[in-house]
């Protein structure tokens, strides 16, 4: 009996001592190392328990599970990449992964990118084509697992966020509709530098769509080319598409570009001026003129 007695309790001080090693104990403590673990969407306590043993970070995967659904956090675990060490216990492994502190990885959409851009950058597919001019430039924080739609999602979003109430009760009350300012703003974007410069170009594109003037603007033919040069040809000028402002009046089809919060107030704030043209040097100077005489000097000293 006392024999008995004495292997129960050797057996539970050997179980404890695993127990305490395996949950409170690193793989190497005071290590200075560091590794990368990616916690996949959809992947529940058991997996990511083999996965931390696989890389090395913990003795034990039952334990890990055992400890996390004890402490209530197994279904707390998130997706993303994270920052371990094998110097960490199992207790700090978990709140880690509970509390969601993982490797913050940023994209930057640039004013002016059109979906060909953006969806280079992103490395995926064409995107929709509705998707133009809605996909707000700024920098967004992204998960490693973040498909291309949530991403898509997260700059919608910005985009409803960024134009507000008051943005949109003066949209209305101008009687004009979200969309239309989107594609003014997206040829302000394209064509103009400055904010102030913007405003200018915003009031001549509008008086010209009420004096049923086309627009003719250049950015709108490179739209259609694809081509990076600023020069037109004059071929260009007769490509029948309804994108083409030269041929065919009032805007264009649909944003050219995704403009960013400057050429949509531009859009929206318009400057009226005694101005009916303009045109951007090579410097991104913008030269205004009241007259088409005016302008056809401008274009032989400034463009030459």
């Amino acid at each position: 009996m006392k024999y008995f007695i004495t292997l129960v309790v050797a057996i539970i001080l050997i179980a404890g001592f695993l127990i305490w090693q395996g949950i409170y104990y690193p793989i190497e403590p005071g290590s200075d190392e560091t590794v990368i673990f990616l916690v996949k969407k959809g992947e529940g306590a058991k997996e990511i328990a083999i996965h931390l043993k696989e890389q090395g970070l913990i003795r034990y995967s039952s334990f890990f599970g055992v400890y996390a659904l004890f402490e209530g956090k197994a279904e707390e675990l998130k997706a993303g990449e994270y920052e371990l060490s094998p110097s960490m216990t199992v207790p700090e492994i978990v709140d880690k992964l509970a509390s969601g502190e993982m490797i913050k990885k940023t994209i930057t959409i640039i004013e002016g990118w059109n979906l060909k851009d953006i969806a280079e950058y992103l490395k995926t597919e064409e995107l929709d084509p509705s998707l133009e001019g809605y996909l707000f430039p700024d920098t967004y924080e992204i998960s490693p697992e973040d498909r291309i739609e949530e991403i898509v999602e997260k700059m919608l979003d910005n985009f409803d966020k960024k134009l507000t109430l008051e943005l949109r009760e003066e949209i209305v009350s101008q009687e004009k509709t979200i969309h239309e300012i989107v594609i003014t703003a997206s040829l302000i974007e394209k064509e103009v530098r400055t904010f102030e410069d913007k405003k200018i170009v915003s009031g001549i594109l509008w008086k010209r769509l009420e004096n049923k003037m086309p627009l003719q603007v250049d950015a709108t033919i490179t739209y259609i080319t694809g081509r990076k040069s600023t020069e037109i040809l004059q071929e260009e000028l007769e490509i029948d598409s309804p994108y083409n402002t030269y041929k065919y009046k009032g805007l264009p089809f649909g944003p050219i570009c995704n403009p960013g919060m400057e050429s949509i107030l531009a859009a929206i704030y318009a400057q009226d001026s005694e101005y009916w043209f303009y045109l951007s040097t090579p410097e991104g100077e913008t030269i205004f003129s009241k007259t088409l005489k005016e302008h056809n000097q401008a274009k032989q000293e400034y463009l030459k």
